[in-house]
């Protein structure tokens, strides 16, 4: 006789059979769902992951300042398409480190000097980065995304071009440069204006693409090129704004950013052409492709006598042994150095025009000191040397501009791992690390009445030994490579405008309000009117 299983009778085996088969999760799951309509499945997915999106934000932000529920998916997003510096300014008062979360992004700010430094100061866990586009618009092969050894040694080669001999070649060409658009600028403002007042910003964006290009390419560029880039790097800003949409739309500013890059690329690589001609004939090096060509020249003509058994004497050595650079790489890494300095020199020009002509007692100093080191000739050269040492109040203004309105407030950085930034709190891998640089700048203990325009400080005062808060140009092993550079431009560009030209400005409610446009501007674009400077006889 068979044993019944269930010590039941066949009828109830039957039964339970029946049961179980019910009871099949693929069943269950069929029956459920069968109960909703295709709205109702989605509004529960979507509710899912509103609570996902949530529940992740919250624990990101695990103890630090920052808003206590996040805007499903986009967080502030709408806000941010037009950025308000006072915003950004209440995030950082928050307290030392605050955060945000927009689209995939959990952000991290960092306020005071120590964190911001620590940030900047740890490659083992952080590396600069830049919006989503800037891939797509830099290339992702760029030198500016490599981490590590890769970017130190990338790095090597460069330092060369940043030398004071290589400096004092390019000062001719700023001069050069400078002299053309001062003598627009008052054609513009007399002639085409009649001495009304007109927003400067621009013109400033395009004096300083075009010193950029004249120190970066020389003359291997059109003055059209020069202009259509100048005209064209604005697209390039705007689409690399902090925060934007994750990917390029048809028509939309990513899309034009993306053309105008490739155009720049393009103009960038054919100078490489040009430098590589130039310099294997023998010319001589004036702008940083062809010091950058030259040192591939010699590293190549050394690596080929080693390889024909010549013994080289250890002074013949180049200094930095780099590898030969493709017209594109070269192209690729020039455009990078305009991204790094093209709006950081706008904004510090804008402003600096601006707070002279609200403050002519501070402009007839550095005019006065101008004149002297050129024993009165408004046309005299002046050496790198006499810009360092012999213009203290030319210094001190530029110096006090770099500090008051710092043109680069804060710098993006993803975290490679997971970052402990402080024993409490521990920044997840691949978010944003954001070190702000304008808390350091205005800290009453390093600069007392920090939001007050006192150039003295670096004269009578210790503004110099404030090193730690000192934070324009960054720290680290990312910190800028032009900074002498670009201090020494600013410098021989204020003292050859205060000789040459007179300028005022009509001020409105919006002079020293802060526009954020990647750097900070004012809010009216800066009003101003240029007339000819009359020279004494």
């Amino acid at each position: 006789m068979t044993v019944n299983a269930t010590l039941a009778s066949p009828t109830a085996d039957a039964q339970i059979g029946h049961h179980l088969t019910q009871l099949n999760p693929g069943g269950i799951v069929s029956a459920v769902l069968g109960r909703f309509n295709g709205w109702q499945i989605a509004l529960t997915i979507l509710l899912l992951l509103v609570a996902y999106d949530q529940f992740k934000y919250i624990w990101n932000k695990g103890p630090i300042a920052g808003p206590a529920w996040k805007i499903p998916f986009i967080g502030p997003f709408l806000q941010s398409m037009d950025p308000k510096f006072s915003i950004y300014y209440n995030q950082w008062t928050s307290g030392p480190l605050s955060c945000v979360s927009v689209f995939h992004k959990f952000v991290v700010l960092a306020s005071t000097r120590d964190m911001a430094r620590k940030i900047f100061n740890s490659p083992a866990f952080v590396k600069p980065c830049v919006v989503d586009n800037a891939y797509k618009l830099l290339r992702p092969n760029n030198w500016v995304f490599l981490d590590g050894k890769a970017h130190v040694d990338y790095r090597k080669g460069l330092n060369g071009l940043f030398t004071r001999q290589a400096l004092e070649t390019y000062m001719p060409g700023v001069e050069e440069i400078l002299d053309i658009y001062f003598d627009r600028w008052v054609k513009l403002s007399q002639e085409e204006h009649k001495g009304d007042y007109i927003a400067y910003m621009h013109q400033f964006r395009e004096i300083m693409t075009a010193l950029a290009c004249r120190t970066f390419v020389g003359h291997y560029m059109s003055e059209e090129t020069v202009k259509k880039i100048a005209n064209d790097y604005f697209l390039i800003t705007a689409a690399l704004e902090l925060v934007n949409f994750p990917i390029i739309l048809p028509f939309s500013k990513s899309w034009y950013g993306k053309k105008a890059a490739d155009m720049v690329l393009d103009e960038f690589a054919k100078c490489a052409a040009k430098s590589k001609v130039r310099m294997a004939a023998g010319g001589e090096k004036d702008c940083i492709m062809d010091f950058w060509v030259s040192m591939m020249l010699e590293s190549e003509k050394y690596r080929e006598r080693v390889a024909a058994g010549e013994e080289v004497p250890a002074h013949e050595k180049p200094s930095m042994l780099i590898r030969d650079f493709s017209d594109f790489e070269i192209s690729m890494t020039v455009f990078t150095l305009l991204f790094a300095s093209q709006d950081a020199t706008s904004s510090a020009t804008t402003w600096l025009f601006q707070i002279m002509a609200d403050r002519p007692e501070f402009l007839d100093k550095v005019r006065e000191e101008n004149l002297a080191i050129r024993n009165g000739d408004v046309n005299a050269r002046v050496t790198l040397d006499q810009i360092e040492k012999d213009m203290p109040w030319t210094r001190a203004v530029v110096k006090e501009t770099l500090r008051y309105r710092p043109p680069v407030i804060m710098v993006p950085y993803v975290a490679k791992k997971d970052f402990p930034i402080t024993d409490t709190y521990t920044a997840p891998k691949g978010s944003m690390v954001i070190p702000a640089t304008y808390m350091a700048l205005h800290d009453p203990e390093a600069y007392p009445d920090p939001d007050s325009f006192v150039p003295e400080r670096w004269i009578t005062g210790d503004a110099d030994k404030q090193v730690k808060n000192w934070l324009v140009f960054g720290t680290g092993p990312h910190y800028c490579l032009g900074q002498t550079y670009a201090q020494a431009a600013l410098m021989l560009m204020i003292g050859k405008a205060s000789m040459k030209v007179d300028w005022t400005h009509k001020i409105t409610k919006d002079s020293e309000e802060i526009k954020l446009f990647a750097t900070i501007f004012p809010r009216d674009d800066c009003l101003l009117s240029f007339s000819q400077r009359a020279q004494k006889a």
